[in-house]
């Protein structure tokens, strides 16, 4: 059996991905791969993944240049999540320009960010939101 044929693939033939820093732990993100963008980042070395928005391929850092360098790929005891662990090139995880996508804590019944914008959209992207 292939390593693909391990993983518990939605019924879209999608897997969430959660990304982790690969020293300090912290998550990072989430987002989905389908077969094809988890086999080209282990080919490339880096996180790929796949949109469902845009319902194509998505190599993170594309547009931003911060770019996910894959450094660990684990499973979970189901088969049904991966944890990249990943060096986040930048330090810039989230399109909002946080560090991470988790920057909102819940705080007496309401969501407060807790981590400082580090870039604008418009300073990453050249356009804001």
């Amino acid at each position: 059996m292939s390593m693909l044929e391990e993983i518990l693939w939605n019924e879209q033939g999608l897997v969430p991905a959660i990304a982790q820093d690969w020293q300090s732990g912290r998550v990072l993100m989430m987002a989905w791969m389908n077969a094809e963008s988890l086999t080209l980042s282990l080919k490339e070395g880096r996180a790929v993944y796949f949109s469902r928005s845009r319902q194509k391929l998505w190599r993170k850092g594309e547009e931003s240049g911060h770019i996910q360098k894959l450094h660990d790929l684990w499973i979970d005891c189901d088969g049904d999540a991966l944890l990249l662990k990943i060096e986040q090139v930048g330090g810039i995880a989230c399109h909002t320009g946080r560090v991470s996508c988790f920057y909102r804590q819940l705080d007496q019944g309401s969501w407060v960010s807790v981590d400082a914008i580090l870039k604008t959209s418009e300073q990453i992207y050249g356009h804001s939101d």
